[in-house]
């Protein structure tokens, strides 16, 4: 079967990697302290963080002066001689998280004619999570004028013989390295290595025979970043409804760049994604919380006033906790829409977040990642907001950039 995936035309900033390079936007939405340090430490020079829009911005008044002003940066950046263009290319990416582990992974254009975020799926390249669909339309509005993207997605495969990534990595000896920086604010540290035509060929048929191996027709699960190629495949679908279907074909818009990461790699871990609620009466919500749920085994840890508790309740047969528990949190917030709710990685920012008032935080255990390629095959698209790659600081920071106009 033919591997979705192609080489692209990549490009990334001269010099200066050091401020390009920030954190995903979909990552500390209620920490805008976080934001306003990666401000600072930007302070003039050329960055990613210019744009992109870090979600804790979306549903403020000035929203749409910031996407004006990040589409007019990425012209001028364009034209002002801040990117190096490496033609037809791929990335061959080590990433030292904050734990020292090594993350290996490939940059490579993915055809979204071949990407389908719906939950009983069948495409080559599938989400992992329900998508929201409320979620798109503000990213649309972002994509749908810029000339330029930058990727935080990251694509799994299934690959215990490790023929892809890793055979790929053993011979970075022989590749041009690209880049070598710490990034900000505690992310570890990256290398880029450009991964020469021959190779990328090699990459292309490993990837066919991974997808024949399959069986079940899914090769790309998005690990990371599921909203962002959604509104993708959403541009790319309206591309295609304004210029027809034959000129669409080879418009830069039918791929989107992305990291392709092995789901067995040691350095990549599960975590869960926890919930934290806004302008609610935590007090009142536990007891709604344990009058819903029968008694059990299945631990909810609650973070309210400054001290924890822990529910044992019985999740439904068919469900797991954190569907279980959202479907809770849908119910509560349509009862009262002045409830908010956000997602959280980690326990620590859990906790701290859910120490002031009229804030409730919930804890709980999470899905293992050896389950999860079964689990999409057989079931489809898991609950949204299921899990985490790892913690907040170990997510794709943006880098490589790619013209879609």
């Amino acid at each position: 079967m033919k591997a979705p995936v192609r080489s692209a035309d990549i490009l990334i900033p001269k010099t200066g990697f050091e401020y390009w390079s920030v954190v995903a936007c979909d990552q500390f939405t209620s920490d805008l302290e976080y934001w306003k340090e990666v401000e600072r430490t930007v302070n003039g020079h050329p960055s990613a963080y210019r744009i992109m829009l870090p979600e804790i911005y979306l549903e403020g008044n000035d929203v749409e002066k910031r996407i004006d002003s990040i589409n007019s940066t990425m012209n001028e950046y364009l034209s002002g001689g801040v990117f190096a263009e490496y033609k037809n290319a791929m990335i061959y990416v080590e990433r030292t998280q904050p734990d020292g582990k090594i993350r290996q992974g490939i940059v490579a254009a993915v055809d979204l004619e071949e990407y389908d975020y719906s939950k009983n799926s069948k495409s080559l390249i599938r989400a992992t999570e329900g998508t929201v669909l409320e979620r798109i339309p503000p990213r649309v509005r972002i994509r749908k004028d810029a000339p330029l993207e930058m990727p935080h997605v990251m694509l799994l495969i299934d690959d215990k013989a490790l023929s892809v990534i890793e055979k790929t990595g053993e011979n970075k000896q022989d590749f041009r390295k690209l880049y070598d920086f710490d990034l900000m604010s505690g992310g570890g540290h990256i290398k880029g290595y450009l991964i020469p035509d021959e190779v990328c060929e090699n990459v292309i048929t490993a990837l066919e025979n991974l997808s024949d191996k399959t069986g079940n027709g899914l090769l790309f699960a998005v690990g990371d970043g599921n909203h962002s190629l959604a509104t993708a495949k959403e541009c790319y679908e309206r591309l295609k409804t304004r210029i027809g279907k034959e000129a669409a074909a080879n418009h830069p818009s039918r791929y989107a760049l992305a990291e392709i990461v092995n789901i067995h790699s040691p350095a990549l871990e599960f975590e869960p994604i926890y919930r934290v609620l806004f302008n609610c009466d935590p007090r009142k919500v536990v007891d709604e919380l344990k009058e819903t749920f029968d008694k059990g085994n299945t631990v909810i840890k609650c973070f309210y006033d400054g001290k924890s508790e822990e529910i044992g309740v019985k999740i439904p047969d068919g469900m797991i906790t954190v569907g279980a528990l959202q479907s809770f949190i849908d119910a509560l917030i349509k009862k009262d829409a002045s409830i908010k709710v956000d997602y959280i990685h980690g326990e620590e920012e859990v906790e701290r977040l859910s120490s002031e008032q009229g804030r409730l935080g919930f804890v709980f255990e999470g899905i293992g990642k050896d389950t999860l390629f079964a689990s999409v095959s057989a079931t489809g698209a898991l609950p949204r907001k299921t899990f985490s790659m790892g913690t907040a600081y170990d997510k794709r920071y943006y880098l490589e950039c790619r013209k879609i106009k």
